[in-house]
């Protein structure tokens, strides 16, 4: 892997760029940034967690014309935790410059906000397709100064249903733009896309595959009825520190949610009912270590980024054998040792006959006996979240937050963990140890000169 001064960028970019940790270019990075960075087409391919929003974040901040305030780049993406998540970081990359603006515009949220934030321009927006498209329809967004276009997650958002309102943003941006289109898997549809919508588009594909020796893979077969309790097995034996579970439906992943916290272990589901404040929370709550387990469908499990995920055990195995890839690529990341655990219903073989194939790997079914309860560890989850009814439009940080529970409620600020301050309201993992302190503290003590409401997070 090169460093990024070996390419033509400014030099308080390179800077920025070190502060934050990049300090040599990821796979996926050094085979898009110079096509990128050219205005060129590009068709990529990387597993989960490859660094690739840097991929075409660097490239989109560097060809900007800051002092043009008008929408001159455009990312899309399947959900709305993605795009805050693609958003964050393009601002993080974007601190080499003074006033770049990036606005988010996604669904589950007020309409009016977003279209007084594009009234006063923008340089990039990052958003999901159906929300673009009534902003589109509705006149409150132009964009007729895109030079670059982005696809994040294409296939997801083909799998969504998004590819109606892909196609009328289409008609709003000029002929002439660059495209990037990054997918995790090559289906026919993302082909078809990139043949319609770029030209002579390179590609850049890195290597999907995860090295054996990272993650650890093990096949067990069960009756559908049974799987719950394989998984509760599962979880005894190994006491991950936070587990991903798979299903293929919404209804699946309410049921097996309830089933684990009947057998006393913390868990929450994420699928398509939640409303869109209930879906933020439960990923909050599951990132910041106050929930351990986690169970979800595909498509709802898109944009969550949890760099140390323990686990990952796919309930119902997936149909394709690149989704497995997909699947278990959010653990053993960055070197470190991952476990993922798939439970296949009795005449489901060939499914691991065509996993073995896609890998060159040789697996086979484990016996169920090997699952032996671990006593190390708790099934407590170390840290309980706090909620906020404030956030960055009322002017609160998270420095403002922590100091409110560290010099204000005599917190030590190593028990304090993540903090999430969206809009309208804000998030804070405490240490259990110290939950009942912060929870008054919070409570009792003004926060940047005003009270507010707090919420305990637990069930």
């Amino acid at each position: 892997m090169s460093g990024f001064t070996n390419l033509k960028l400014s030099k308080s970019m390179v800077k920025n760029l070190e502060t934050m940790g990049y300090h040599k270019m990821t796979p996926i990075q050094a085979r898009s940034l110079p096509h990128v960075l050219k205005g060129e087409d590009l068709l990529a391919q990387a597993k989960t967690g490859s660094g690739k929003t840097a991929a075409f974040g660097i490239g989109l901040l560097h060809n900007l014309n800051v002092k043009r305030f008008r929408v001159q780049a455009l990312v899309m993406c399947p959900t709305r935790e993605l795009a805050e998540q693609v958003a964050g970081e393009l601002r993080r990359i974007a601190r080499f410059k003074h006033n770049i603006k990036i606005v988010t515009i996604c669904g589950g949220v007020p309409f009016l906000p977003q279209q007084i934030s594009l009234e006063h321009q923008a340089h990039i927006v990052v958003g999901t397709p159906g929300r673009i498209e009534q902003h589109l329809k509705r006149g409150t967004m132009v964009l007729d100064e895109v030079t670059a276009l982005v696809l994040d997650e294409a296939d997801r958002m083909l799998d969504i249903g998004f590819a109606p309102s892909i196609e009328a943003i289409m008609g709003h941006v000029p002929e002439g733009r660059q495209t990037l289109l990054f997918s995790a898997t090559f289906p026919e549809s993302i082909l078809e896309m990139s043949t319609r919508f770029q030209k002579n588009a390179h590609r850049a594909l890195v290597d999907v595959e995860h090295e054996k020796n990272v993650i650890h893979q093990y096949f067990y077969e069960s009756n559908p009825f049974e799987k719950p309790d394989v998984v509760a097995r599962i979880l005894d034996a190994c006491k991950p520190a936070s587990t991903l579970i798979f299903c293929n439906t919404k209804l699946q992943c309410k049921s097996l949610s309830r089933s684990l916290e009947a057998k006393g272990f913390s868990s929450l589901a994420i699928h398509g009912d939640l409303e869109q404040k209930e879906r933020t929370q439960v990923l909050v709550r599951f990132s910041n270590g106050s929930t351990p387990i986690l169970v979800a469908t595909d498509v709802a499990a898109r944009g969550l980024d949890i760099s140390e995920l323990s686990c990952v055990i796919n309930f119902d195995f997936p149909f394709e054998p690149e989704v497995y890839i997909h699947r278990i690529g959010r653990t053993g990341r960055a070197g470190k040792e991952g476990l993922a655990f798939s439970l296949m219903s009795p005449g489901e073989e060939f499914r691991l006959e065509e996993i073995n194939t896609l890998m060159a790997t040789s697996f086979q079914i484990s016996e169920l006996d090997g699952l032996e309860p671990s006593p190390k560890g708790s099934t407590m989850p170390p840290m309980v979240t706090f909620s906020i009814n404030g956030g960055r439009k009322h002017k609160l940080r998270a420095g403002d937050i922590l100091g409110a529970l560290t010099k204000d409620g005599g917190i030590p600020g190593t028990c304090v963990g993540k903090i999430n301050c969206f809009d309208f309201y804000s998030y804070v993992a405490i240490d259990r140890s110290v939950a009942d302190k912060a929870e008054e503290a919070l409570s009792t003590k003004k926060i940047k000169g005003r009270n507010f409401i707090i919420h305990r997070h637990e069930k």
